[in-house]
């Protein structure tokens, strides 16, 4: 049995090919003014899933670049504020040699113990460095200075470590608290439990202003030992900084990785994409052209 075809069989037909072109050329058109052949997940339910998986570890991982970052800014300071410190015990020593001559009168020794005062001053402020607002050896009290001028012999300063975390479940403590660079608080109830630098510095004066050679002769040793805390503390900062820069190398590779994967789920092959385009666009006009041939029919072109 043959089906009767109609004008209106024929006019809806047309219409739904130059639809179905038309929605093909918008397609091809988003895919070039937007770079990327997903544009909305009905595009490719597969392939939108491995972007959003890979869009999320790339976020992830500039989370861990920026934490690493930070780390490293941190113990660069602090590698800073240690060498200045390092400097002023370097300083102490040597006054402390020239003060341990018997010969020196008095006068000169008052002029030894007012250097030795000022240095004193600049190691508290030294201790009490802040980075971005923050007091770097006070632990995870970053808000409070540790030390002052009149206590810093016996102030307790706050261990906790300040973690970074730089990778899915790698954590490191970018911070040294300040009980392990200047020693430990002594004990007014106990004095000489704990000897920190700023009690050596202290005793040192005292005994330059008393005229005490024998005892500022003591006390170099003890400027030695703190002198090997400061050393001790720059080396373990030097190691946590070389751990962090290999984490960073692994960090940027595993970035490059992600994006190259990301582009090639998501980014459009521009040149496929024109040259599709162009046929669309050729197609499109076409049928618009052959249409016009078919829709021109009218009641009189029947009646004749």
């Amino acid at each position: 049995m043959t089906m009767r075809v109609t004008q209106g069989m024929l006019n809806n037909q047309l219409l739904r090919n130059i639809n179905t072109n038309l929605n093909r050329m918008n397609e091809h058109q988003n895919q070039l003014s937007t770079g990327r052949k997903i544009n909305k997940p009905s595009d490719d339910p597969v392939g939108i899933s491995f972007s959003l998986r890979y869009r999320s570890e790339v976020s992830a991982n500039d989370q861990y670049e920026s934490n690493v970052d930070a780390a490293i800014s941190w113990l660069d300071y602090t590698d800073s504020m240690l060498g200045q410190a390092n400097s002023v015990i370097q300083r102490v020593r040597e006054l402390a040699v020239q003060g341990a001559n018997d010969t020196n009168p008095q006068q000169a020794l008052d002029s030894i113990k007012s250097e030795v005062d000022q240095l004193y001053s600049q190691m508290v402020t030294v201790g009490n460095s802040q980075f971005n607002g923050k007091y770097v050896f006070n632990g995870q009290m970053t808000d409070k200075a540790p030390y002052t001028e009149a206590t810093a012999a016996t102030d307790k300063v706050d261990t906790s470590d300040i973690n970074f975390e730089i990778g899915t479940g790698v954590r490191i403590s970018a911070n040294i608290p300040g009980n392990q660079v200047f020693g430990d608080a002594d004990d007014p109830a106990n004095p000489g439990t704990n000897d920190n630098i700023f009690k050596v510095l202290q005793d040192l004066s005292t005994a330059l202003g008393s005229g005490d050679t024998a005892g500022v002769s003591a006390i170099i040793g003890r400027i030695d030992t703190q002198n090997d805390k400061f050393l001790q503390a720059r080396a373990d900062i030097g190691a946590r900084t070389n751990r962090i820069e290999l984490a960073q190398s692994r960090l940027e590779d595993i970035s490059v990785n992600l994006q190259s994967l990301q582009s090639k789920t998501e980014d459009a092959d521009m040149s496929g994409v024109i040259t599709n385009l162009k046929t669309d666009e050729n197609v499109y006009q076409a049928s618009l052209s052959v249409g016009a041939k078919i829709i021109s029919a009218s009641l009189v072109d029947f009646l004749r």
